[in-house]
């Protein structure tokens, strides 16, 4: 029997919310469950377990059992579309500067152009995912209480890699509703201690939420593996991390600030050790990247296991297009969709003597202007994601189709800048150390690949560490990682006239939209099927 690899997850037994099926553990997963059973019976053998904590991690992955199509997760939408980083990333990326796309499949544009509505289908398909995601840990947590685990025999070494199963379970339950918060605000609400069976959840509030999901991540601080212990798994440093960030933007859920406890947060990862950062800023988004020892916490992808048309597959191949070589990026062609607008460009003056290794975008044959948003080569492509390691040596996949590449979710430069806007927000901490971490990422982005450092190495005084620079700093080194929607509405400038960039609100030289679309709408589907469920304001039903 070969260990589960969790960076190699596949499209494993379908953990479903009354049964499950019970797959082998050869070949990494690699084949059908032979027979469905009811999951009192899965959870009496503890090698079922790990498979069954494996499926959790891949469901921000993949999108079925089968993949790359073929027995999906969930209904409604083509599977490709479906899949949770995907649909995450654009709700992140597509409604702010960052990102803009050439496609006009159904309701897409109306991201960028911020003018949805609850009856968009790729909104609907980011909530079923999240909350799919919640069934699945539920009902592991459910499976593996104490008093289960006794009546079941399992004892010792298992017992307490059970537990720590358990806790990663409810970090991964934690991190969904965490998205739900940030994105939904006031959600139905549904946990293991809730029967199984069909039921019309409750809606809880975004405040209630925010002490949810705090609690939970304190519970199981301490029951957590070390940092680093296995590579693609929630670790201690990972649940403080997301504690970090749900800190930081806790004025925004709340209305009450808590950036003393964003910079403690932050601090506890930092001060662990475990975490480095990579010394070449380009080599944290290459199909070697699970070497990297800044990555905290990823979304794991293998050309051959993890094959879906969502996630790194999307993120590599669209951006791809124009005079482009695609095989540059270890791909077999490009899809002509992804390119950033010119205010993220300008973050990174082109007279700068000493440019920023972050920049990485294409030029050649683009135009820095969009007067067309379905015009592929209106705007930079950003050449941030590749399937080729540090050798230039294409990903697993022979078709070119699906990549290596770990999506970074959470890595220790976005800990650092955490760190130096809690201080800079009154969060106590050393302003010394906050001016230090910025200083290590500005150092690095002006180091070339020989270990040079150009100039002063892109470095700031304590006089220019403000908060101003720091959600522009974000821009630069964070950029189409999923940061930015939550960092805007942070800064107030997400729905503002104040801050705008082409085609916010969906006219060329963009304008202020409406305040609610701080929050998306609950879909449509939802409202109709649950009545105990109530439409964000601004929305109608």
């Amino acid at each position: 029997m070969r260990t589960l690899n969790f960076r190699n997850i596949r499209n494993i037994a379908l953990a479903g919310v009354i049964s499950l099926s019970a797959a082998s553990c050869d070949h990494d997963l690699d084949i059908e469950p032979k027979y469905d059973v009811v999951s009192a019976n899965v959870y009496r053998d503890f090698a079922n377990y790990k498979p069954i904590l494996a499926k959790m991690y891949a469901g921000y992955a993949v999108t079925g059992q089968q993949g790359p199509t073929g027995r999906p997760d969930i209904s409604g939408i083509d599977e490709g579309f479906s899949n949770y980083l995907r649909q995450y990333w654009q709700a992140q990326e597509l409604s702010t500067d960052e990102a803009i796309i050439a496609w006009n499949d159904g309701n897409l544009r109306d991201l960028h152009d911020m003018d949805w509505t609850p009856a968009n289908e790729f909104l609907r398909a980011l909530y079923n995912r999240i909350f799919y995601q919640v069934s699945l840990t539920n009902e592991f947590i459910r499976e593996t209480q104490d008093g289960l685990l006794s009546e079941r025999g399992i004892s010792g070494a298992n017992l307490e890699e059970a537990r720590r199963f358990r806790a990663e379970a409810r970090f991964l339950r934690a991190l969904s509703y965490w998205h739900a918060l940030d994105l939904y605000g006031n959600v139905p609400f549904v946990t293991e201690e809730d029967r199984v069976g069909s039921f019309l959840p409750e809606q809880t509030t975004r405040a209630d939420l925010f002490s949810y999901v705090e609690s939970e991540l304190l519970a199981i601080e301490n029951e957590l593996g070390e940092p680093g212990f296995e590579y693609g798994r929630a670790d201690k440093a990972a649940a403080w991390t997301l504690l970090a960030k749900l800190y930081l933007n806790a004025e925004v859920y709340t209305g009450q600030g808590k950036f003393a406890e964003a910079a403690t947060y932050s601090k506890k990862v930092i001060d662990a050790g475990r975490y480095q950062l990579e010394a070449e800023y380009g080599h944290l988004f290459l199909a070697d990247n699970h070497t990297s020892s800044e990555i905290i916490f990823p979304i794991t992808f293998d050309g051959m296991r993890t094959t879906t048309w969502g996630g790194m597959t999307y993120l590599v191949h669209a951006p791809v297009g124009g005079n482009m070589n695609a095989a540059s990026f270890g791909i077999n062609g490009g899809w002509g969709g992804l390119r950033t607008t010119k205010s993220i460009v300008e973050l990174f003056p082109s007279t700068n003597a000493t440019p920023d290794e972050r920049a990485m975008f294409h030029t050649d044959g683009q135009s820095l202007e969009i007067s067309d948003i379905f015009t592929f080569t209106e705007g930079y492509p950003i050449t941030k994601y590749k399937n080729v390691n540090r050798a230039g040596i294409a990903g697993s996949d022979p078709s070119g189709n699906h990549p290596d590449t770990d999506f970074p979710m959470f890595r220790l430069a976005d800990v650092y800048l955490m760190y130096a806007e809690a201080v800079l927000r009154g969060g106590g901490g050393s302003a010394a150390d906050a001016l230090g971490y910025v200083n290590q990422l500005r150092r690095r982005a002006y180091t070339d690949a020989a270990g040079n450092v150009r100039g002063n190495g892109g470095t700031i005084s304590q006089g220019q560490l403000t908060l101003d620079f720091i959600i522009n700093e974000r821009a630069r080194e964070l950029k189409w990682e999923g940061h930015r929607r939550t960092d805007l509405i942070r800064f107030n400038r997400f729905t503002s006239a104040t801050y705008v960039w082409p085609w916010k609100g969906g006219v060329p030289e963009g304008k202020g939209v409406e305040e609610f679309r701080s929050l998306y709408p609950i879909p449509s589907t939802d409202l109709t099927a649950n009545p105990n469920l109530t439409q964000n304001p601004g929305y109608t039903r």
